[in-house]
């Protein structure tokens, strides 16, 4: 198998996918965008995450370089820029596929989408890339320009892109590309990871911001030069999350914190000669290391004036080492004085705008002192008013209850004989029922009728009786 299939096979779109279908999507469909439009935008699609995912991992610039490995080749590409050139063709060539006839179309595609972005504009336009453009502009480009796009295309004044070959189309889109969704990705990580920021966290150089960011962006990787500028001018432009000015970067959450004071520059200033001083200070503490590893070969082999002309070394390094070190500290405790009573003045700040809003409701009509004891007196009639209208509702009450039960003892009296003349009635019903039983002869049975016995009788049974 070849080395880019190999790499290829590394890939999840691969992976996921059968041959026969590989096939298909290494054919040129470009042909069936308007005839079958599904499977014109799975395939887009599917190209579309096969990119992110090539380019996300550093594995677009040597694909098909054997003499190199996936973090040497990771380590010297893009990770958000796609190099659209055609020689991508031949690296994305995958053992029994073959090379992907139709991937200019695709490109083409991906950019009219706004899923690839040229960089050159994706880093001096002004606009957000999700802003759809003025309106009047493209109500105008469509009631006007696609009609006429569409008349000189019939006179073969234009050519619609459907009529390119697939090496004239190479020639339209060749460039570099920022994939929209690798930044927005790397966008989403560097936001996680700033909050509860103090001052001097939230101010970088663009060096610094690299080494900060560059590694937490994407997993696995660590971003280039480019993709920096890339997910600088989208942090600033599209997310609003930062002001640039130049080499300075701050990290922003309101509104009014969207400018690069002077304080801000000096708590920078700060940061890097901190930062420079415990490079020298590492650097130090190494060569320390190297020159004692030295004195004791030295020792070894009973070289004394080596060893002694390396200790004398070793002692300077110390001297200077010490010197680094209490200035290091002293820097450090004014950072933290500056970032200190940067915070101070920031509380302040609250201080007095929760101290304007205090008095601006104080200062309400309706918090006056009279307005208040108007307000209360009120309050209090209309309490006393209230408890006397309850006074009345409730005596009403009780006498209306009272009557009401009057009337209800009468209708009780009456319901009640009612009952009784029932009773009576049915009494009367039942006797006069059991005297005509009583009258009612039972003759007996011949033999063979009814029973087998003759000398048993049977009683008829009652008849139900009128009342």
């Amino acid at each position: 198998m070849s080395s880019s299939s190999v790499l290829l096979s590394s890939c999840s779109t691969y992976t996921s996918t059968s041959k026969s279908r590989l096939q298909s999507l290494y054919s040129d469909i470009s042909r069936q965008k308007h005839s079958n439009p599904t499977s014109y935008h799975a395939h887009v699609d599917w190209w579309q995450r096969t990119l992110e995912e090539l380019v996300s991992h550093g594995w677009q610039t040597d694909i098909t370089s054997p003499q190199q490995g996936k973090e040497d080749v990771a380590s010297h590409s893009n990770k958000l820029v796609l190099s659209a050139r055609r020689t991508i063709v031949d690296k994305l060539r995958y053992d029994g596929v073959g090379k992907p006839l139709g991937l200019g179309s695709t490109i083409a595609e991906l950019q009219r989408n706004k899923a690839l972005i040229p960089l050159s504009q994706f880093l001096t336009s002004p606009q957000s890339v999700y802003d759809p453009g003025w309106l009047p502009y493209r109500i105008a480009s469509l009631l006007v320009g696609g009609p006429l796009w569409w008349a000189m295309e019939q006179l073969d004044v234009v050519r619609s892109e459907d009529s390119y070959s697939e090496a004239e189309m190479w020639k339209r889109i060749e460039g570099e590309d920022v994939l929209l969704k690798l930044v927005e990705r790397a966008a989403d990580a560097v936001e996680s990871s700033c909050s509860g920021m103090c001052l001097a966290d939230k101010l970088h150089t663009v060096a610094s911001f690299r080494r900060e960011f560059g590694s937490k962006a994407l997993p696995g990787v660590s971003l280039s030069e480019t993709d920096t500028k890339v997910l600088l001018r989208y942090l600033e432009r599209d997310r609003k999350v930062i002001v640039q000015d130049k080499d300075v970067i701050k990290f922003v959450t309101t509104d009014h914190d969207r400018e690069i004071t002077l304080v801000d520059r000096g708590i920078l200033e700060l940061k890097v000669a901190i930062s420079n001083l415990q490079v020298q200070v590492d650097r130090l503490q190494s060569k320390m290391e190297e020159t004692t590893n030295r004195i004791s070969t030295a020792l070894k082999q009973q070289q004394k004036s080596i060893a002694l002309a390396h200790l004398r070394f070793r002692k300077n390094l110390e001297e200077v080492l010490t010197k680094r070190l209490g200035a290091l500290q002293n820097l450090e405790a004014t950072l933290m004085s500056v970032e200190t009573a940067a915070g101070d003045l920031e509380i302040m700040k609250t201080y007095e705008k929760s101290m304007a809003v205090l008095q601006t409701i104080l200062s309400h009509p309706s918090l006056h002192c009279e307005k208040i004891n108007e307000t209360m007196d009120a309050l209090a009639a209309a309490n006393a008013n209230a408890r006397e209208v309850d006074e009345a509702i409730r005596i009403g009450g009780d006498m209306a209850a009272a009557e009401a039960g009057v009337i209800d003892a009468d209708l009780e009296d009456e319901l009640n004989e009612l009952v009784r003349e029932v009773e009576r009635e049915a009494e009367a019903s039942e006797r006069a029922t059991l005297d005509r039983l009583h009258d009612v002869k039972v003759p007996a049975r011949t033999p063979g009728e009814g029973h087998p016995d003759p000398q048993v009788t049977s009683v008829p049974s009652a008849q139900p009786v009128a009342t």
